[in-house]
């Protein structure tokens, strides 16, 4: 085997192993700071903590919500990080004393993350701690699976919902637990 052979080789093997590290570098990059990214991560672990809320799911709502867009605003007018909805938002700056509260104030990673907390916790105690119907309350409304609870077409012990009948609020019930389980092997974080 020529010198001249054995170099072509060796640069190409050189090329497949860069390559190869290149592609793992971008695969981690597109999951993590792109599909799945942690900002904020003091805030969301302050009130996290402060609610004793699993942060795999404060951070899978807010991925599911807004993929971290601090200035996100849906067609319905649900603000930030956690897409809290105008009443919602003066409701807990009311029952938290945020004094001077404006609407506007939802845009603040830390306001919002607060309320947001704040109310995942209200729900967790309203539903008993059962996540599923917590996230379901959170994205359909607690009026809405107050009755779905108390039907049998939805609920067979009244207390957990076997059926979600809106189909936008069943794929955001997957789409957050799916988001968590991610969350907590990318991150490591712990429920």
């Amino acid at each position: 085997m020529s010198f001249s052979f054995k170099k072509k080789i060796f640069g190409f093997l050189t090329f497949c192993i860069i390559v190869t590290f290149g592609i793992g570098f971008l695969k981690c990059y597109v999951i993590e700071d792109v599909l799945f990214p942690l900002k904020y991560r003091d805030i969301i672990e302050k009130y996290s903590d402060e609610y004793d809320i699993p942060m795999s799911l404060v951070v899978a709502v807010i991925n599911t919500e807004s993929s971290f867009d601090k200035d996100a605003l849906s067609k319905r007018g649900a603000k930030g990080l956690m897409q809290i909805m105008d009443i919602t938002g003066e409701w807990g700056a009311s029952e938290l004393n945020i004094e001077n509260f404006t609407p506007d104030m939802l845009f603040d990673p830390e306001t919002n993350i607060h309320i947001g907390c704040w109310y995942l916790d209200t729900l967790d105690k309203q539903f008993d701690g059962e996540t599923d119907t917590v996230l379901a309350a959170y994205n359909a409304g607690s009026g809405n699976v107050s009755d779905w609870l108390d039907s049998e077409d939805y609920s067979k012990d009244y207390r957990t919902l076997h059926y979600i009948p809106f189909e936008q609020t069943r794929n955001y019930v997957e789409k957050v637990n799916k988001h968590r389980e991610i969350y907590k092997k990318l991150y490591d974080l712990k429920d």
